[in-house]
């Protein structure tokens, strides 16, 4: 566990307007945004999906731990986040500028307090309530529903932080795949058993989308379809199903996919790992990235360069900061091993979030990263031209460049599906260090 404190002035309530209590931000307990949200059934019910993936384990359930999702204040816009319990689901609500009658005071992210009597108000709220959202209220009254001062130090697991990192990764990757209307996004998803674990694939067909167990070219994954449940309730609302995912082909293994409900003012998407048992927080997709030498002082220039426009622009951040685009986008890995930085499929950009963490906890998030790189320190790799040598833990392995493959039981038991094993990591640190060596000062 990785903890922060937070301090809550009280209980997120709905009385004539919704309150969500916050954390943090640039000013002490500041309202983020104050306004009504245009669509305040639609809102309330994918605010609740978030809250229902937050405190689910979809694999080997248990008793939920969990109601306190992420909420960032953009420029422009809202966005929600949560992970299930399991770490293997990543919701995110959107309520975009056409679903907010007020005004962004001020940038910034904290966790939310969605407790059982506000999700119980959340159920009642129409089509047409009034629904008004204050995003941390300004009054340094600390109060519950008992009339105490709750100041009060929230857990966030670490598998938390390496999701975001890993779901920003994966979907940087994705592309949109194929979008069904809403009727047929219907039929669809209320054929889909909440039980079902197994791995599917969703094929575009006409108007809709076909289900086979055997991957084709243009294919998505839906990898556990009981694990979209919590969207079902949003299809009421929603004009559209966008599926995003990446390039797949005959005999490709699962993957993740990202399925998106979307109407004009609000987008409610969940991603999905390649498989029910698998988590984000092991997924390994950022460890190349994370690896360099340079990221973590490119990390520091690119933070110092961000601004809170609605998307992140990779190009002018290349710019302006005299880096080429992946050494950028290394950057930005490295920001959102933090929480700092996530991925939009929709737009298929970057977007700021801030959480209180910084980028030293990177290693202590990552273990093979860190065992990497005492292999690499502790002068347990020899290198080869095309194939190098590391000796770890009594054993020699050998470390093939040009697929980082390795003779090791981890890559014998994933072949590289969850990133690479500490030896390929460790060979990629040596040679890098060797390469920066020979360039003339």
């Amino acid at each position: 566990m990785v903890s922060a404190a937070y301090s809550y002035l009280g209980s997120s309530t709905l009385d004539d307007g919704l309150t969500l209590q916050t954390s943090g931000g640039p000013a002490a307990h500041p309202r983020f945004f104050t306004g009504f949200l245009t669509d305040p059934g639609a809102a309330a019910t994918g605010l609740l999906a978030v809250a229902e993936v937050a405190r689910t384990r979809y694999f080997r359930p248990r008793p939920p731990a969990s109601l306190d999702p992420v909420v960032t204040a953009g420029s422009d816009r809202l966005r929600f986040e949560s992970f299930s319990g399991c770490c293997g689901v990543y919701a995110r609500l959107d309520v975009l500028p056409a679903g907010l009658d007020g005004e962004i005071l001020a940038h910034g992210t904290t966790n939310v307090d969605v407790n059982l009597p506000l999700q119980r108000a959340l159920t009642r709220v129409g089509r047409a309530d009034p629904l008004h959202v204050a995003v941390g209220p300004d009054d340094l009254t600390v109060t519950t529903f008992d009339g105490e001062l709750v100041e009060r130090k929230v857990p966030l697991p670490s598998r938390w932080l390496r999701g975001f990192a890993e779901a920003q990764v994966l979907t940087s990757r994705f592309e949109p795949r194929a979008e069904i209307g809403a009727a047929d996004a219907r039929l669809l998803l209320h054929r889909l058993s909440a039980t079902d674990k197994s791995v599917l694939w969703a094929v575009p067909a006409g108007r809709t989308l076909r289900l086979t167990s055997r991957p084709v070219p243009g294919a998505v994954c839906l990898p556990g379809a009981g694990r979209l449940t919590a969207i079902k309730p949003f299809l009421r609302y929603a004009s559209s199903l966008l599926v995003h995912g990446p390039v797949v082909a005959a005999g490709s293994g699962p993957v993740a996919s990202t399925w998106e409900l979307r109407m004009p003012s609000l987008r409610l998407s969940l991603t999905l790992s390649p498989e029910p048992s698998r988590g984000f927080s092991g997924e390994g997709a950022v460890l190349e990235s994370l690896a360099s030498d340079e990221a973590a002082d490119d990390a520091d220039l690119i933070s110092a360069l961000l601004s809170w426009d609605p998307a992140i622009d990779v190009d002018a951040l290349a710019t302006r900061s005299g880096l080429d685009a992946s050494r950028v986008r290394d950057a930005l890995t490295q920001l959102g091993t933090a929480g700092r930085v996530g991925f939009d499929v929709a737009e298929a950009g970057y977007f700021h979030r801030t959480l209180p963490y910084s980028a030293d906890v990177v290693e202590k998030m990552n273990p093979r990263l860190a065992g990497a790189r005492a292999l690499a320190e502790s002068g347990a790799v020899t290198t080869g031209a095309d194939v190098s040598v590391v000796r770890s833990g009594g054993e020699t392995y050998h470390v093939r460049h040009a697929t980082s493959s390795c003779t090791c039981p981890w890559w014998a038991k994933h072949r590289g599906e969850r990133g690479p094993c500490k030896h390929a990591l460790a060979v990629t640190i040596v040679l890098a260090a060797a390469a920066a060596a020979e360039v003339p000062a």
